[in-house]
């Protein structure tokens, strides 16, 4: 049986709250408006970048602006890897799996080119064989497509459900509701920006070095 895990990216393999809010404050001002305090970014994220622009406009009481997006992701791309770094022991984490056998990809409603500008600049790209965005498909999680989207993407047949063998690992709630529709076996990952409840039941790992050991008990 292959082992495969896909990963949520931000707030599971990346810390990139910090450049997300730097960007929502510079379309913030440049319409005259507050920016945002941290705690507020974090329950923003999650849902891809039209939801992310058009929850920050509402928060300031205006209403969706297609305009506002079209600023937002070019600036936000050009700035994505100011502050952005990987969660302290995901590299090694990462490696680790792959020395066990694991086949990685990524599997994010972040915009793909954005989401392959981090990857690349922080050095996991040689460590994953595919990535996904929110804009690689259609739909994007929680819909199970999306994962069983990325599976196809690594090489893998997966139609109706994914093959046994497959973990989804991410910090929201969209995560864990995607590899259940999916027929994959989700692990919360704790240190991220979702709330403890998100879990919803699914195994729960606290660090990055606690998730090989428990992939490893997971896959028998």
């Amino acid at each position: 049986m292959e082992r495969i895990c896909l990963l949520d990216l931000d707030g599971t393999l990346i810390d990139s709250a910090a450049d997300i809010r730097d960007a929502l404050n510079r379309l913030m001002a440049r319409r005259g408006l507050p920016g945002f305090a941290m705690p507020e970014v974090h329950r923003m994220i999650g849902d891809g970048v039209a939801v992310l622009v058009r929850r920050a406009l509402e928060a300031r009481g205006q209403p969706f602006d297609p305009a506002a997006l079209a600023e937002f992701v070019p600036d936000y791309e050009a700035h994505a890897n100011d502050r952005t770094a990987p969660f302290a022991g995901v590299p090694e984490a990462l490696a680790e799996l792959r020395r066990a056998g694991w086949r990685l990809a990524v599997c994010t409603n972040k915009p793909v080119a954005a989401a392959r500008l981090i990857l690349e600049h922080l050095g996991l790209a040689p460590l994953v064989d595919a990535l996904a965005g929110g804009d690689s498909f259609p739909v994007r999680k929680p819909d199970p497509g999306h994962l069983l989207g990325t599976l196809r993407l690594m090489g893998v047949a997966a139609e109706g459900s994914a093959p046994p063998g497959v973990v989804m690992v991410g910090d929201h709630a969209n995560d864990i509701r995607s590899a259940r529709g999916a027929g994959a076996a989700p692990v919360f990952a704790a240190w991220g920006y979702g709330l403890p409840e998100m879990a919803d039941g699914a195994p729960v790992v606290t660090s990055p070095a606690e998730l090989p050991p428990l992939l490893a008990r997971m896959a028998g």
